[in-house]
């Protein structure tokens, strides 16, 4: 839905304006701070394009634990009101509590945790009113329509990476030895709050594979990752990830901190039907990272180190196909989205080499890959001292549904925080 009015930023929200950014920034969270958007595919921003929801954590340098409490922010631009409209315990200092918005602005979806029980669950709210409904299942992705939720088991995800999911005591997270039959990708309606598993982890290898997989997989621990709709709503993507078996642990988390850690990534119809293995693990494990939907819904972008070499933006079919680098005059790097107009926008870890400025600021790149240029939109600080690396602040830049307007995550003034980018300018 198109931006139903002019926003006027300047009167209600301070101008970022360090190392002279080439567009109009502005900063939404210029007060409390400790804020953070969502994840780089999927905007903030509501349907009219009037307001912006954000998680705001309880601790801005140590990780959550065990029953802490986050706010849901809601923010007007129109106003520059900031209002917190609840609180959850449903969340991880990387994706806040995977806020997701529905059909219009009365739907916002966020995870919680129920403390009596240590189930975790989605919640619809209406953030003017507070109207809340609970639903089953939990959220990381939700239909354009507002239809469906999508998720993963979230209460696992910390066994492969802090950071994604939700936190609940360890007694009540079953583990996956071998490919489960009741673990898979959840498919939450959002209109009656029923949850279905659309597809078991053990269906998905069976289908699509990869071989390893299906021939030994008793010898793995195995578990959903990122779910994501593309823009048409009509396919999913799935990711799982695994590694060696550790009976005798009892928590084996963060194993991407570790040595064995392997990843595929499947896509497949909303009805669990055509399910292909996209990317496998032997391409992951080239060295590579983000993957994403590109706007046409077919095609998927992500990092790859393809030809053994530098880290490449490369993009491939949802089946598996056409793998290929998108430009070879450009360095890889962050959280890749692919414009309609078939430019690249990404930011950058403070740590990857030849795109970071080697001082805690990071760019926002603006990249041509037919041309095999790219400029720098703006620079700002990432860097923040922290104990975990699942309270690092990556950017996660983010289009809003007019592909206009740009969210990304900052540490600036002390905290971290939500900025808003205008690339209007780009497109005159």
């Amino acid at each position: 839905m198109p931006v139903q009015f002019a926003l006027d930023l300047d009167q209600h929200f301070p101008r970022y304006t360090d190392y002279s950014p080439e567009l109009p920034v502005w900063c939404l969270t210029p007060n409390v701070g400790r804020c953070t958007i969502r994840f780089f595919d999927t905007s903030p921003l509501s349907p009219s394009g009037r307001y912006v929801a954000v998680t705001r954590l309880p601790h801005e340098y140590n990780a959550p634990q065990i029953g802490d409490t986050a706010e849901i922010v809601l923010i007007d631009l129109q106003t520059g009101e900031e209002n917190v409209i609840t609180t959850t315990q449903g969340f991880e200092g990387q994706l806040g509590a995977n806020i997701n918005w529905g059909a219009d602005d009365n739907s916002l979806f966020f995870n919680d945790v129920d403390t009596n029980t240590w189930q975790p669950h989605a919640i619809r709210i209406n953030p003017f009113t507070g109207d809340k409904t609970n639903l089953q299942g939990t959220i990381c992705h939700a239909s354009p329509n507002g239809k469906h939720i999508a998720s993963c088991r979230l209460s696992a995800m910390r066994f492969t990476q802090y950071g994604y999911g939700v936190l609940i005591p360890d007694q009540h997270i079953k583990r996956n030895f071998g490919l489960s039959n009741n673990d898979g990708l959840y498919i939450t309606n959002t209109q009656t709050g029923q949850i279905e598993n659309l597809i078991t982890l053990k269906q998905i290898v069976d289908a699509a594979g990869p071989n390893e997989l299906q021939t030994d997989p008793d010898q793995f621990e195995i578990y959903g990752f990122h779910t994501k709709y593309n823009p048409q709503g009509d396919r999913i993507l799935f990711t799982l990830r695994w590694y060696p078996k550790q009976p005798k642990s009892p928590t084996p988390e963060n194993q991407i901190a570790k040595d064995g850690i392997r990843f595929a990534v499947y896509t497949l119809k909303p009805d669990g039907s055509d399910i292909h293995l996209a990317v496998g693990p032997d391409q992951w494990a080239l060295g590579g990272h983000h993957i994403n939907w590109y706007p046409d819904g077919c095609h998927l972008s992500m990092n790859l180190n393809i030809n053994a070499g530098p880290l490449r933006f490369v993009s491939c079919k949802y089946d598996g196909s056409n793998l290929r680098s998108v430009t070879n005059h450009v360095l890889g790097s962050g959280h890749p989205s692919v414009h309609p107009s078939g430019m690249i926008m990404s930011d950058t870890y403070t740590w990857e080499p030849g795109t970071s400025y080697g001082d805690g600021t990071i760019p926002i790149r603006w990249i041509d890959p037919i041309a095999g240029t790219e400029k720098s939109l703006l620079r700002i600080n990432t860097n923040i001292s922290i104990q975990r690396g699942e309270m690092r602040i990556d950017p996660h830049p983010a289009w809003d549904r007019t592909w206009r307007y740009v969210f990304f995550n900052a540490f600036t003034n002390n905290s971290r925080r939500v900025f808003i980018m205008d690339t209007q300018p780009l497109f005159i």
